[in-house]
């Protein structure tokens, strides 16, 4: 695995760790914590650039509604 690889990984999961925080903590519901995450793959679908470029925005996006799916960014009980 490549440094950037490791980025990505401690990355996301400190993010996660965050939006899970601040559900716990009653900051953010879950419906504005969702929207966070449908704007962000929102963004990398609607990206712009090179084939390969595309490539890897379209792999986010699909990434980020993997985790809306999953329900990884919340605590359900």
């Amino acid at each position: 695995m490549s440094d950037n690889d490791y980025s990505g990984r401690a990355a996301l999961t400190i993010c996660e760790a965050l939006l899970l925080a601040l559900n716990d903590h009653n900051i953010l519901p879950e419906k504005e914590i969702v929207g966070v995450l449908r704007d962000s793959a929102i963004t990398h679908e609607n990206a712009t650039g090179s084939e390969s470029e595309l490539e890897t925005h379209r792999a986010i996006a699909a990434l980020i509604n993997r985790i809306i799916d999953g329900g990884n960014s919340v605590r359900r009980p």
